[in-house]
């Protein structure tokens, strides 16, 4: 005779015992569980024919385990409490970010916003993990494991995602110092014969410029600004706007920075 038990999994039948011995009876069972009666019937008798044993005393109204069901179901309660904890963990993932992100930011963007949000945002996510790297190169997210970056750009890469988090500026800036000195410019070409403060690049420094022309200003309507582009040159580049920020601040030159670098000068 074929031994059926060999390749009968009594997982789903033993939890079913489980729920026939918290309700006492095989009709709140079967609502239970979304069977119907005479599935949880067939059901239990197929796990008494796996196991060689009555599990279970019908009467009309109730169902009362045997000792052999009772002991069934003692000894797998705390798996089937464990499986359900687990479930429940899992679950929770998706409701409860955790784990590690690697984020990349500007120094300057990331110490003058992203750090100070941190601890507003471990309060929030209190699971998540953060590696941030500080630093004006432009790191590549794919090849470098990165999940984030935070850039100060109005063209990002058009093999990733990207969405907005605030509007910036690029200002231009010099000391009061400077411009006694060396007088101010009245047009962008003018650049050419100041001391400009260029970020580190590889190549000659080029600054772009864009100017709405004055007819569109006056009637308000749309237009293609006016382009212009300059080389400069100067006694310093550097990567990091803070140190450029800091060296217009001395009187170094003129320097192309982001608002949020300049703003505690102006």
């Amino acid at each position: 005779m074929k031994d059926d038990s060999r390749s009968f999994e009594p997982w789903a039948h033993v939890h079913l015992l489980g729920v026939i011995a918290q309700l006492g009876s095989l009709t709140l069972a079967a609502q239970r569980l979304g069977l119907s009666k005479a599935a949880v019937s067939q059901r239990l008798a197929e796990l008494e024919r796996a196991v060689g044993q009555t599990l279970a005393q019908r009467t009309t109204r109730s169902v009362r385990l045997t000792d052999a069901g009772q002991q069934l179901v003692d000894e797998t309660a705390s798996a089937f409490a464990q499986i359900a904890h687990s479930v429940a963990s899992v679950r929770d993932l998706a409701g409860q970010p955790r784990g590690r992100v690697r984020v990349t930011a500007p120094v300057a963007l990331g110490r003058q916003h992203v750090a100070p949000a941190l601890e507003s945002f471990f309060r929030a996510w209190p699971e998540v993990r953060v590696e941030l790297e500080l630093s004006d190169r432009l790191a590549n997210l794919a090849h470098e494991g990165y999940d984030l970056a935070i850039r100060h750009t109005s063209a990002p890469p058009d093999n990733h995602v990207a969405w907005k988090l605030c509007d910036t500026r690029t200002l231009l800036v010099a000391s009061a110092g400077y411009l006694k000195r060396r007088g101010v410019p009245a047009h962008p070409s003018e650049l050419a014969g100041h001391d400009c403060l260029a970020y580190l690049r590889a190549g000659p420094a080029q600054w772009q410029f864009e100017q709405i022309p004055p007819a569109a200003r006056v009637r308000r309507t749309a237009a293609e600004p006016l382009r212009v582009g300059v080389t400069v040159q100067g006694p310093l580049r550097a990567n990091n706007s803070e140190l450029l920020r800091d060296a217009v601040v001395a009187g170094l030159g003129i320097a192309q920075v982001p608002d949020f670098s300049a703003a505690a000068e102006l």
